[in-house]
């Protein structure tokens, strides 16, 4: 059985619960970091130096990053699931993947700490304001692909939807202006539809 190190409301531990519950990989979660400590202390960095989560154990495999883990579960468990079946739709997929790290993470980060894990009285407005222009036009460019397709990839859902998936709840659920964007929300409700998405990613934010 994977374990699985992280707090189930971390974004990018929710990219792979997510994603081994598409495959129906079983996993035992171990609650660490955040309110729950733990994720600075020996133990936890001998498996993960950075601190951060999640980590995955898997038959004594030890991985982290949330995007290479999606994409090692979809390699070992995925038998042909959640990715194309040619290189340019995995290539497709992979650039989604990267783009959230590089592009949409920077963009969408401000805003959830800023108005997720900051006090009213200490938030700094326009920081907020300027990282939602920033992510309202990066989302523009989703909202463009997904006008040619059904999903990022292609017709069908694969792991290129995943990173950006969890980023989407937070986009349409924090209390901020959007732009009307018809494809994103249609994207945005087929993965709510989704069992696993409601389950991993629908939740609180905290």
């Amino acid at each position: 059985m994977v374990k699985i190190w992280g707090r189930k409301d971390s974004s990018n531990v929710q990219k792979v619960l997510w994603c081994c519950d598409e495959l129906g990989v079983a996993f035992e979660r171990i609650d660490i970091g955040g309110s729950f400590g733990g994720n600075k202390e020996k133990p936890y960095l001998d498996l993960n130096p950075n601190g951060l989560v999640p980590t995955i154990e898997d038959g004594g495999f030890v991985l982290w990053e949330s995007n290479s883990i999606v994409r090692y579960l979809v390699d070992r468990y995925g038998e042909g699931q959640l990715i194309s079946s040619t290189p340019e739709g995995r290539a497709d997929s992979n650039r989604w993947m990267d783009w959230q790290l590089t592009t949409m993470g920077s963009a969408m980060v401000p805003i959830f700490m800023g108005l997720v894990r900051t006090p009213e009285e200490k938030r700094d407005q326009t920081a907020i304001e300027n990282a939602r222009q920033k992510a309202a036009k990066a989302w523009k460019i989703v909202d463009d692909q997904l006008a040619k397709n059904s999903y990022l990839s292609g017709a069908t859902f694969t792991m290129g939807d995943i990173p950006l998936g969890v980023w989407a709840y937070r986009w349409f659920n924090l209390s901020i202006r959007r732009p009307e964007l018809m494809h994103l929300k249609a994207w945005y409700d087929r993965l709510c539809k989704r069992p696993p998405y409601q389950t991993r990613v629908m939740i609180p934010m905290t």
